[in-house]
């Protein structure tokens, strides 16, 4: 007699509308070792193409929009072999292209795509799943406006979901009605990006269906990705992004784009109601309270595109609600975990893994595996139990007159000073031991130990203005040369002529991609974290309070996320500066800040209890940084 265990699991796959490997039915889904196999034709599998209705008009043309889905699901997939589905929808199918290789739909004469970006279909359609590739609202072959993230972005997708689930209309070329009578309903998102943007919206509007999402470097609010506390990064950015990846005729949509400019509140920096319809973790339409979906999310310390505050609260949030959840953190900039060099089969296996477990139900070990892998260094990767690492103190240092940073705190009377200027974070950086008009720098002396930052530090500042408002920048430096990841070059890889393959292929859509390898630089320093606020929203993000000249006051903001290493004889300094002109486009306002420094301080979260063993050294050396850095600035895009 088998074991019992045996004929449980049996049992449950049947349930499932599955097939253990050695039955002898008709080709079924199949499962080995706690993974679906390859048992559909990839070659066979049916390529079609539907409209699905989405309910709403962004084009004001009097007719509701319709979503183009390019489909690809199993040949023997019908009312007697439902299966699940994966979709990425993508607003860049037929403009920057999608993955490293920058891939785009290819159609046969039948207007069918025989070429799917990406290696999910390669690889998932074998294994008993459809493969949806979805037009964004506004791009491609769908119908409709860009909408920046907002409401058309958001409903469009939904849609697509309602129609797996018998909940909304899709038609055919010809205008007959499309019925998904193939699938179970149980769908997963995915992308990177914008694609990973729009799979965290839909998730956030609890459309049931929605069982899982793998959001990869995506936004969770379109204010944190323009703005920082008040600071604007890039002016009119949203209509810019709408015009790019509509390659309908400019005048379509102009009148759309010009709404953007006109509600987006780049006079002020503050948030708005156009904000907060583009924020899914507290919006009205989107809102992470009512995230049912399993969610994967990755993104990476070093990502300035799409900076890292929009895993970080998102997470959060995630966890508030008790989601289900796993997390990759990497140190590359705006990079596919496809592309993290030697974790590629592991990305796979993972994904595989994942979404067997929450559209198929298969009792895998994906959910008992620790929750977060995190990238330490550029070829070390630990797992914990969580991100940020689990009971991380927040421990405070404290600038003080003689330009030192340390656990003492400064003595009352102790000012610093600087004027507001715009530069570059290069220049921020440079010469830390001799005063500069456009910034003020603390650093402790050399590290006896290793310190581990793990989470979001906290800058609190006491300050007085000369003029109602400033804009305030603060950095968190390791000065000490080492070999490190180099995201500024290629976002932190450079492809190689060698491929790996992953799935199955036809003469129109390989499933094999170049391979990568990590770009490092060794240097003499590495920005570490980054922060930014304009004083007037020091209370409010959408209600601005200018500071009364002359009046001190508490200003104090999260910077971005890190998880980073500060080595054992490094230094590790605080500098606070003004406007930066790295990564925002605003003009600086001349203001003259002082800093109270016994009202000052910067919360670091560092893991493991590195500072029991004894204090921060006080810099008293007189050494300097290095003289200058070329520290080139990115092309803040989002692709």
């Amino acid at each position: 007699m088998p074991p019992l265990r045996a004929v449980l699991i049996t049992m449950a796959v049947v349930a499932l509308g599955t097939t253990p490997a050695h039955a002898t039915a008709a080709p079924s889904i199949t499962v080995e070792r706690g993974r679906t196999q390859p048992v559909f034709s990839y070659t066979d599998a049916v390529r079609e193409h539907v409209y699905v209705e989405s309910g709403v008009d962004s084009d004001s043309d009097g007719r509701p929009d319709r979503v183009r889905v390019d489909i690809i699901r199993p040949r023997e997939s019908g009312p007697g072999l439902r299966v699940p589905v994966i979709v990425d929808e993508s607003p860049y199918y037929d403009n920057s292209g999608r993955g490293n290789e920058a891939e785009r739909k290819v159609y046969d004469s039948a207007g069918n795509a025989v070429k799917f970006p990406l290696f999910y279909d390669n690889y998932f359609v074998p294994r008993g799943y459809a493969v949806l590739n979805v037009d964004m609202i506004g791009t491609t072959k769908s119908d409709g406006c860009p909408d920046g993230g907002g409401r058309a972005d958001v409903l469009g997708g939904k849609a697509v979901v309602d129609w797996l689930n018998g909940r909304a209309a899709a038609y055919r070329a010809d205008g007959t009605p499309a019925v998904a009578d193939w699938t179970t309903g149980k769908t997963a998102m995915i992308g990177k990006s914008y694609d990973g943007t729009l799979a965290n919206a839909v998730a956030a509007t609890g459309v049931e269906g929605l069982e899982t999402i793998v959001p990869i470097s995506a936004i969770s609010s379109w204010y944190r990705y323009q703005r920082s506390n008040g600071v604007i990064y890039n002016y009119d950015y949203m209509s810019w992004l709408a015009k790019y990846v509509d390659t309908d005729p400019a005048a379509k949509c102009a009148a759309v784009r010009a709404g953007m400019d006109a509600e987006d509140g780049d006079d002020t920096g503050d948030y708005n109601a156009f904000w907060a319809g583009r924020d899914y973790l507290t919006g009205p339409l989107a809102n992470a309270s009512r995230v049912r979906a399993a969610v994967f999310a990755v993104h990476t310390v070093n990502d300035l595109n799409v900076k890292p505050d929009n895993f970080s609260t998102w997470w959060r949030a995630l966890a508030d609600g008790n989601v289900p959840r796993k997390i990759w953190v990497g140190q590359y900039q705006h990079v596919d975990p496809f592309d993290f060099e030697g974790r590629r089969d592991l990305w796979v296996d993972t994904l595989h893994r994942w979404f067997d477990r929450w559209l198929l139900g298969v009792e895998n070990d994906v959910m008992r595996e620790p929750r977060a892998d995190v990238q330490t260094a550029p070829d070390h990767w630990i797992t914990q139990r969580d991100w940020p690492a689990p009971f991380t103190p927040k421990i405070p240092l404290h600038p003080s007159a003689d330009g030192s940073l340390g656990l003492a705190p400064a003595g009352r009377g102790g000012t610093a000073a600087f004027t507001d200027v715009r530069q570059s974070e290069e220049a921020m950086v440079a010469d830390v031991g001799t005063a500069g008009p456009g910034r003020v720098a603390f650093t402790t002396g050399a590290l006896p130990l290793d310190l581990r930052l793990s989470g979001t530090p906290v800058v609190d500042l006491r300050v007085a203005l000369d003029r109602p408002t400033s804009n305030l920048t603060a950095l968190l430096v390791d000065f000490g040369a080492d070999t490190r990841v180099d995201w500024r070059r290629g976002q932190g890889i450079s492809t190689t002529a060698e491929e790996s393959c992953h799935g199955e292929s036809t003469a129109s859509d390989d499933a094999c991609y170049r391979k990568v390898v990590t770009n490092l630089a060794t240097r003499p320093l590495e920005i570490v974290s980054r922060g930014w606020i304009d004083v007037r929203n020091r209370e409010s993000l959408s209600e601005p309070a200018p500071l009364p000249p002359g009046t001190y006051d508490r200003v104090r903001w999260e910077t971005l996320p890190q998880d980073y290493v500060f080595k054992k004889g490094h230094r590790l300094a605080l500098v606070i500066a003004g406007t930066d002109s790295t990564y925002s486009d605003e003009a600086a306002t001349g203001a003259n800040v002082t800093l109270d420094l016994a009202g000052s301080t910067v919360l670091l979260p560092l893991a493991g209890g590195a500072l029991g063993s004894g204090d921060l050294p006080r810099d008293k050396s007189g050494w300097h940084g290095p003289r200058r850095l070329n520290l080139p600035v990115p092309e803040n895009r989002f692709f």
